[in-house]
């Protein structure tokens, strides 16, 4: 499970703000953001085992990002099916979040594993769930949100039901709504956190940095767009957040 959050239209200076941490088998191989493709130009991370990304930024200054969606009671996930991290990808092919959760609203649902795919800009914002083999869109409201994975703000995930408010009081503190990018390390933080409440489903950690031996918290990303076109602010840790210092990380160059 992956945690994404992100506050959309709630400061003036950066209309989207996202703090995500990726939780992966460590053996699974990957790179840090890089460059995906050059028309449109996107940076993302890259999962060298399906050539997908779980989460990037294009030069129009569109977010998308992907969790896994819990997969029944056994949690299996069919490995014949394409890969979710490709549909990602294409999605950052748009160069609006309206046309490319259009896109991904067309897909076949039955074609991909469940999914949550987030789409986000300056101007609007959706989640693509695929459940059921079928692929439903959602459009964000302005405010803070918070998706795992079951549905945005579900407070039936205990990651949620635990951490939604105390993010939320980050988004809401004057000095940081002044100024959210200079007091960063309060979202760093958060996604250090180790609160291990258990999942009643499965009886283990629910924590937003995960540590559960081969599997776990790999990586983490906080991204800011600006409320002036270019302004973008990437940064990145190669690790999970309680170990791991955030660097700069590259944004894709054109329009933004």
């Amino acid at each position: 499970m992956c945690t994404l959050a992100i506050y959309f239209k709630v400061f003036d200076g950066y209309p989207v703000v996202i703090a995500a941490n990726r939780d992966e088998f460590l053996a699974r191989p990957a790179l840090p953001p890089t460059t995906l493709a050059e028309h449109p130009h996107v940076v993302g991370g890259k999962d060298m085992r399906a050539s997908g990304t779980w989460l990037g930024i294009n030069e129009h200054g569109m977010v998308a990002g992907l969790l896994n969606r819990r997969v029944g009671e056994d949690g299996a996930a069919d490995p014949a099916l394409r890969s979710r991290g490709l549909l990602c990808l294409d999605a950052l092919a748009r160069r609006s979040a309206r046309a490319a959760a259009d896109f991904v609203a067309r897909q076949d649902g039955a074609g991909y594993n469940p999914f949550n795919l987030l789409i986000a800009s300056r101007e609007a914002a959706f989640v693509a769930y695929n459940r059921g083999g079928k692929i439903e869109l959602v459009e964000l409201t302005p405010g803070f949100h918070l998706l795992t994975n079951l549905n945005l703000d579900d407070f039936e995930c205990p990651r949620i039901s635990r951490a939604w408010s105390r993010f939320a009081a980050i988004g809401a503190a004057d000095d940081f709504k002044a100024d959210p990018l200079a007091h960063r390390e309060r979202l760093a933080a958060m996604l250090a956190d180790h609160s291990t409440q258990l999942d009643p489903r499965s009886g283990r950690p629910n924590s937003l940095c995960l540590h559960l031996g081969e599997y776990g918290t790999r990586s983490s990303s906080l991204i800011y767009l600006g409320a002036a076109p270019g302004h973008v602010e990437h940064f990145f840790a190669a690790g999970p957040p309680c170990t791991t210092s955030y660097a700069p990380a590259p944004v894709p160059t054109g329009g933004m």
